[in-house]
């Protein structure tokens, strides 16, 4: 049987630190690293960064939008940096956000959690917000495939308050409702569940929210967006020796240089590691 991901993600957490490296190829990157907005130009930018962190990170996570948006060349490319990726001992989160009903949201997760789907991803990002139980399919095909979801939970981006912070008829926040479902499928697992949430470093106070869901929280919002790693002890609490922060522009910036990029990791790396050991 597969070893769970969330094991695999506690080891690669010990081992390496808790940092994640995003690819996010927009056009602006590749215009600053001197690179044509194309095939070529993406699939050297998505190369490059997974030559220089996925030997020495936890986690890299790939922005699967940015490469979709060149079609089945697109596709391919990021087909390779998933390969090279897992090849050089890093886990890849797809960050694909996918979200939908029965054999649809069946499709997207055997599209990346199936074993034998060209994009097989170690986790993957989904919306919880066609209810909850909308994600079974993919629960079940994580289950039994060891790998993870990272399901959206407070995100740091200005719109998501209008559902996230919705109360229901019981006086509990859709937020918190997401976070009571993670915390159920992860009860028992050790030493970390594989169900986990996506919650931004830069959301603000979180002491309303029981983050103690067993399992792993992914954090946007470091680096470029505002947060520090000195903030997540103080954001995440009790919880942030399970947090996985992930960095993008903060180091992307750096490139297109290996370097530079390896210098900027070990910089983020080395201050988060700093961060969490002080709390």
């Amino acid at each position: 049987m597969t070893e769970p991901f969330g094991t695999r993600l506690r080891r690669a957490m010990d081992e390496r630190g808790p940092l994640c490296v995003g690819i996010d190829p927009h056009a602006s990157l590749l215009a600053d690293w001197g690179l044509n907005d194309d095939v070529a130009g993406l699939e050297r930018f998505g190369r490059t960064v997974v030559e220089a962190v996925a030997d020495r990170v936890a986690v890299v996570k790939p922005q699967s939008a940015f490469f979709e948006r060149f079609g089945s060349r697109g596709v391919a490319v990021l087909e390779r940096v998933v390969e090279e990726t897992r090849a050089a001992g890093a886990l890849v989160v797809m960050d694909a956000k996918r979200g939908d009903i029965g054999s649809t949201m069946a499709g997207y997760a055997e599209a990346f959690l199936h074993k034998d789907a060209p994009l097989f991803s170690d986790a993957l990002t989904v919306s919880p917000y066609l209810g909850y139980g909308s994600l079974a399919p993919a629960v079940e095909l994580a289950r039994e495939s060891g790998t993870g979801l990272f399901v959206l939970a407070l995100t740091s981006n200005p719109e998501g308050p209008e559902v996230q912070h919705a109360v229901r008829a019981d006086g509990r926040s859709v937020a918190a409702t997401v976070l009571a479902h993670l915390a159920a499928e992860n009860a028992g697992a050790e030493p970390l569940g594989s169900f986990g949430a996506v919650v931004g470093a830069t959301v603000g106070d979180l002491s309303s929210y029981d983050l103690a869901i067993n399992g792993p929280l992914l954090a946007p919002g470091v680096g470029a967006q505002g947060a520090t790693p000195a903030d997540l002890p103080a954001v995440f609490g009790s919880a942030v020796g399970n947090v996985v922060p992930n960095v993008s522009r903060g180091v992307l910036r750096h490139g297109p240089g290996i370097g530079a990029l390896r210098a900027a990791t070990a910089a983020f790396a080395d201050e988060i590691r700093a961060a969490v050991a002080a709390s």
